[in-house]
């Protein structure tokens, strides 16, 4: 059987969801900032729960058509889950079909039941798959000037955090890697925690149901842009419900004041998750022209 599969992969090209060649562990000793508790993880119909050990799943183009860019990608679920078939797996391929090298991120998932300070625990991760990309580059034929990160509705929240919050190290780095991405994709994202435009849900699960000031502002990464922010493809619905459509268009007039080279994309219909329009190939195929435009792929 096993044999019949790996022969109809050869021939066609198709990969099933979730089937990467390889899925490895974050991290290599113990995982930073965490409490002693049995692992609870859960996956149904391609949605992950209680994530405690977190991995990296590997999804390389076929030798010889890699191109040397790199997208780690964090799955969406309101930091309560992880959309992961959907929202990574599925992603990684699409981006391994254009010679682009894929990374599907299993994030831990807020918990005082597993973290010690559960704010900064998505963003450990993040920082740490940043790092192991950076530094396995040349084994995975990346090209370190060529490493972004992708996030959806929370996972956008997390990308764009790993894009401003990269000043500051939370993970061991003895090697002094950066851990900065020079590139950010964000599809639907929540971006602020500030009242008004923030998705209670994703801000309740990161920092709790009574956060303060510091905590607020510091995770509303609009307020967090500067000059050394990468540039970031934005792409949001104006009919979004759940994740109102102002936290795209805040994170990109930040960035435009910066005068950053940023692609915002806002569709009249989609509401949160594109799950009937607009098409996956038609914000890919932009994503993937802002790529090109900014000479991140050829």
């Amino acid at each position: 059987m096993r044999k019949s599969l790996l022969l109809f992969v050869f021939l066609t090209g198709f990969i099933f969801p979730g089937f990467a060649q390889k899925e490895i562990p974050l991290y290599s000793g113990a995982i930073p900032n965490a409490k002693e508790a049995a692992n609870e993880e859960t996956n149904t119909k391609g949605v992950v729960r209680n994530v405690s050990k977190p991995t990296l799943s590997v999804f390389l183009p076929p030798v010889g058509q890699s191109n040397g860019a790199a997208v780690i990608i964090c799955p969406g679920g309101g930091y309560g889950v992880l959309v992961i078939d959907r929202e990574g797996y599925e992603v990684a391929q699409a981006f391994n079909r254009l010679g682009i090298a894929a990374f599907v991120l299993k994030y831990r998932l807020p918990s005082d039941k597993i973290m010690k300070d559960k704010s900064i625990g998505p963003l450990q991760d993040a920082q740490q798959a940043i790092k192991t990309v950076r530094e396995r580059a040349k084994e995975w034929n990346v090209d370190t000037s060529k490493i972004g990160i992708m996030g959806f509705s929370a996972g956008g929240h997390l990308a764009a955090t790993a894009g401003t919050h990269f000043d500051k190290s939370l993970i061991e780095n003895k090697e002094k890697t950066s851990v900065r991405p020079n590139f950010m994709v964000l599809v639907y994202p929540v971006i602020s925690f500030l009242e008004a435009p923030s998705h209670k849900g994703s801000r309740s699960n990161l920092i709790g149901p009574s956060p303060t000031e510091d905590q607020i502002k510091y995770f509303s990464n609009e307020l967090q842009v500067n000059q050394s922010t990468p540039p970031a493809f934005i792409t949001h619905a104006g009919d979004d419900t759940v994740v109102p459509v102002s936290n795209s268009i805040m994170f990109y007039e930040a960035l435009n004041k910066f005068k950053s080279p940023s692609d915002l994309h806002i569709y009249s219909k989609g509401e949160h998750g594109y799950l009937k329009t607009p098409p996956f190939d038609e914000w890919f195929t932009r994503c993937i022209n802002w790529m090109k435009t900014n000479q991140f792929i050829p």
